[in-house]
């Protein structure tokens, strides 16, 4: 069955750099938007970054624009977030998710998305 399974959290101090993969199994990796969605402690789930199935376009939300770079690798069927400049702010569970490409895409919307992986916990000190 399809998977998606985060990696690469931890424990960083404010203004360092993490990266997260999320590596698909199950699926034809390249005919999925991937996104990225956090949810900290007593919060809502919240968009972070999207990329089209071929790469060609990425999406942020404003508070990690500048910060964080989406990409991916179809043949390792994986996807990345790259963060860098990490604030306290940062700190939550981060989800990869897939959606079927189609010609609309609501890439900030969750319900978008069918397949989501468990997380990975990122803790950023002061």
């Amino acid at each position: 069955q399809m998977q998606l399974v985060e990696s690469g959290g931890g424990v960083v101090q404010a203004g360092g750099s993490l990266r997260l993969s999320c590596a698909g199994s199950g699926l034809t990796f390249s005919l999925y938007d991937m996104g990225w969605f956090r949810q900290a402690p007593g919060k809502e789930r919240e968009f972070v970054a999207a990329i089209r199935s071929d790469g060609g376009i990425t999406y942020y939300t404003d508070s990690v624009q500048g910060r964080f770079t989406i990409s991916r690798d179809n043949a390792k069927n994986t996807v990345y977030l790259q963060m860098n400049s990490l604030k306290p702010e940062d700190t939550a569970v981060y989800h990869c998710a897939a959606k079927l490409k189609s010609g609309t895409y609501y890439y900030s919307t969750s319900s978008e998305y069918r397949h989501w992986g468990q997380g990975t916990q990122v803790t950023v000190s002061s």
